[in-house]
């Protein structure tokens, strides 16, 4: 068996192994809460969706009706924080980048500050798709801000341009809640970042964005791959560059768009796991889009597990535990590993 033979099959075992523990952390989310149930009374209820309408059965009706919605906001909103993380971090070439540098999470803010205070929305399936179009319209600024120039939208033009929209817009949003108390108490339940309590329709219409995110990265990841190797390599090898970094600002804007409408601007998920993918599976960016699109909810279901626990019977929602939890292991993973150059 070749090196490259052997490599490949390192990786198809080791996603094997990621999946296990992904599906892993999904049965404990659906087992733990106030109350406790064991493997088999939820393999039995997963088996009867149609008893929750009718209310035949109490535990039926808790893992249908509370967990299940809330285990698959956690599969959705980590994968695709985890792939527009990889790709942003790709993109720009920058370790320390995550979804929030393109201003996603900054105009998702803005957005739900201004429906909430000016338009008087107060659902969460109001203002959902006005944090997602705030996301997209902060990403498409900060891309044309970044074009703007020689060169076109580098790695660096992107990332200062996607700091200063980011700090601008955040002045903006804190002006705007500072100046109505109505405001900001209803922001905040969804800035803390939640799985629990959202309304499992948002999930099915946000499906599709998510969906055209991941295959639109798909896409991107072997033209990012070349792209690595230097612009003038990349050009050498028939490389269109500016249609890639298109194509990539699109699909986080799609991917990270979408998670942080839906439960709000969860941090670290999309900058530590990224990493991790790649101390496992080396610079691929076909690798470690798959990688971090396990790894990162496997990540957001555990923290969401432990805000159970450690709170229990109450709970801590998991954008807590994941900045609590994320940035100790994230300084402990860079002193331990080399962080790898992009």
């Amino acid at each position: 068996m070749t090196w490259g033979n052997a490599l490949t099959w390192r990786r198809r075992i080791g996603l094997l192994l990621a999946l296990a523990g992904l599906a892993a952390c999904a049965l404990v989310s659906i087992m733990v809460g106030s109350r406790w149930l064991g493997v088999g009374a939820v393999l039995d209820a997963l088996l009867r969706p149609g008893d929750e309408l009718a209310g035949a059965d109490p535990t039926v009706a808790i893992v249908w009706g509370l967990r299940v919605p809330r285990t698959g906001f956690g599969l959705a909103v980590g994968a695709a924080l985890g792939m527009a993380g990889a790709l942003m971090q790709g993109l720009t070439r920058n370790p320390l980048a995550d979804p929030g540098l393109l201003g996603v999470s900054a105009g998702a803010s803005l957005a739900v500050v201004l429906s909430t205070g000016v338009l008087g929305v107060t659902s969460l399936t109001g203002y959902i798709w006005f944090a997602f179009a705030g996301a997209a319209v902060a990403a498409v600024v900060v891309f044309l801000l970044a074009a703007r120039g020689v060169g076109g939208a580098t790695p660096t033009k992107l990332a200062l341009a996607g700091a200063g929209v980011t700090a601008m817009i955040g002045s903006l949003t804190t002006s705007l809640l500072l100046s109505d108390a109505a405001t900001l108490d209803r922001y905040r339940f969804w800035s803390v970042g939640a799985l629990s309590g959202q309304d499992p329709a948002t999930l099915l219409q946000v499906l599709p964005f998510l969906a055209a995110g991941a295959l639109l990265a798909a896409v991107v990841a072997p033209g990012m791959n070349v792209l690595s190797l230097g612009e003038d390599a990349a050009r050498g090898l028939g490389q269109r560059i500016g249609l890639i970094r298109i194509a990539g600002v699109v699909a986080i804007t799609l991917l990270a768009g979408a998670g942080v409408a839906v439960c709000g601007p969860i941090a670290f998920v999309g900058l530590v796991v990224p990493h991790i993918a790649r101390a496992i599976c080396g610079p691929d960016h076909r690798w470690v889009l798959a990688y971090s699109a396990v790894l990162a909810p496997a990540l957001l279901l555990a923290a969401d597990v432990f805000g159970r626990l450690v709170a229990y019977p109450d709970e801590l929602h998991v954008g807590i535990v994941v900045a609590a939890l994320g940035a100790p292991f994230f300084i402990a993973f860079v002193r331990r590993s080399r962080v790898a150059e992009l």
